[in-house]
C-alpha cells in the first residue's frame, strides 16, 4: 500500500483597517518590527433574512524593511492587505499565568487607502514602495531571533 502523506499550507491573505497606529520598535540586533491590529469584518444575513455585521480582530507583525514602510506610512484607519503566515506563541507571565497568542506575520502588506501627504500626485509612492517590497519577496521568512 502507498504511504500517503498530506501536505499542509499556512497562508492568510486579509483585508482590513488598523485599529490603532502601528508599534514600530528596533530588537536589540538593530532589525525592525512593528506590531499592530486589523479589523475584518464579515456581512451576512441571517435564516430571517436580517442583515449582520460581525468583526475579527487580527494581530499582525512585520519584520525589517516592510516593517519600517509600515512604520512610517500607516495609521489608524489605514486598509491594507495582509499576506503572510499564522504564528503561535506562548509564554508565561512574571505571576505565572499562561498566555498565548496567534498572530500574522506579514509577508507582503498593500497598502490601499490613499498616498501619504509626503508623496507626489503621481506614482512615485507606489513605484518606490514596490520596488522596496520587491527586495523582500526573497526572504526567507525566518524571525531574527
Amino acid at each position: 500500500m502507498a504511504d500517503l502523506r498530506l501536505g499542509t499550507l499556512n497562508r492568510v491573505f486579509l483585508i482590513g483597517r488598523l485599529t490603532r497606529d502601528p508599534e514600530l520598535r528596533f530588537v536589540p540586533s538593530g532589525t525592525a518590527v512593528v506590531n499592530f491590529r486589523i479589523a475584518v469584518n464579515r456581512l451576512y444575513k441571517t435564516t430571517s433574512g436580517e442583515k449582520k455585521e460581525e468583526v475579527c480582530y487580527v494581530n499582525i507583525v512585520a519584520w525589517r524593511k516592510l516593517a519600517e514602510l509600515c512604520g512610517e506610512y500607516l495609521k489608524m484607519g489605514s486598509p491594507v492587505l495582509v499576506e503572510g503566515r499564522l504564528q503561535s506563541r506562548s509564554w508565561e507571565t512574571e505571576d505565572g499565568q499562561k498566555r498565548s497568542n496567534l498572530e500574522v506575520v506579514a509577508d507582503k502588506i498593500e497598502f490601499l487607502g490613499k498616498l501619504p501627504q509626503s508623496a507626489s500626485s503621481d506614482n512615485d509612492f507606489a513605484d518606490s514602495f514596490k520596488e522596496e517590497t520587491d527586495d523582500l519577496k526573497n526572504n526567507d521568512g525566518d524571525v531574527p531571533f
